[in-house]
């Protein structure tokens, strides 16, 4: 009795197991295809105080339902895309505000942009690039939506002093295919603490294009100051969401930065 219970338990055993591979497998097969995976990663360090941080956030949503981007969604072969919202700050310190939702047309695109407005900020803390790109390459890993193209988003006011060295998170994320883009936002006055931090020797603009960013058409789009993140942002989703891998010119006039 004792033996054909042990028989009949691992039959079940078995069964409940390829049950399980067979859904895993029927859920994968049927992911949704998208023109492009997108993370976006907004800095919500110390340096991004309240004002700065409501402006970025207002920017990211009116730049997700701006007519221009959404014409850029609506030319590819999907017509979709799939974004995923992160905020990060120290090493230890990233979440996810926005899981991944499709935006396909205007209606899913206020969907997101009411979602990011109401959500509370995240964190506070010192700024870890590294970090966050780690974060993000997560997020890929576990995304219900299938792409050829694979990008993050990186915006933020200041250099990685946290976790790290963002160099290496870079290069790994490159090595799997991913491509990093940023966007520099300039500060009007450098920081009385920590001066360097925002307004780093040869600029934070340069040290985005040195530290930050890579793979094919890789680029950084610099807002001059918090107010102007608005249309940066826009500039910087229609060049990701139509780029092909190669160099091209930004909605602003200015030339993608290449990096291999």
């Amino acid at each position: 009795m004792t033996r054909v219970r042990r028989c009949v338990s691992l039959t079940i055993a078995l069964v409940l197991a390829w049950t399980a591979s067979s859904l895993a497998i029927s859920r994968a097969s049927a992911a949704e295809a998208v023109d492009l995976l997108l993370v976006l990663a907004a800095d919500v360090s110390r340096s991004v105080d309240a004002k700065k941080f409501q402006l970025q956030r207002e920017g990211y949503a009116a730049a997700v339902t701006d007519p221009r981007v959404l014409e850029a969604i609506r030319s590819g072969p999907h017509s979709q895309i799939a974004v995923c919202f992160v905020e990060w700050s120290g090493s230890d310190n990233q979440k996810v505000v926005i899981d991944w939702a499709v935006v396909r047309d205007r209606a899913s695109a206020q969907q997101f942009a009411a979602h990011l407005v109401e959500a509370p900020r995240a964190f506070a803390d010192r700024t870890s690039i590294s970090g966050g790109i780690d974060f993000a390459m997560g997020q890929f890993a576990r995304a219900p939506f299938t792409s050829s193209r694979r990008t993050i988003d990186v915006s933020g006011d200041g250099t990685n002093n946290s976790g790290r060295d963002v160099n290496q998170a870079r290069d790994e994320a490159l090595a799997q295919g991913v491509t990093i883009n940023g966007l520099a936002i300039l500060s009007e006055r450098p920081l009385s603490w920590n001066a360097e931090h925002t307004n780093p020797p040869g600029g934070l603009e340069n040290y985005f294009h040195n530290n930050v960013i890579g793979g094919p058409g890789a680029f950084v789009v610099s807002a001059q100051d918090f107010s102007a993140f608005g249309q940066a942002i826009i500039s910087k989703l229609i060049a990701e969401i139509a780029s092909n891998g190669t160099p091209r010119r930004l909605p602003n006039g200015r030339r993608a930065a290449l990096r291999p």
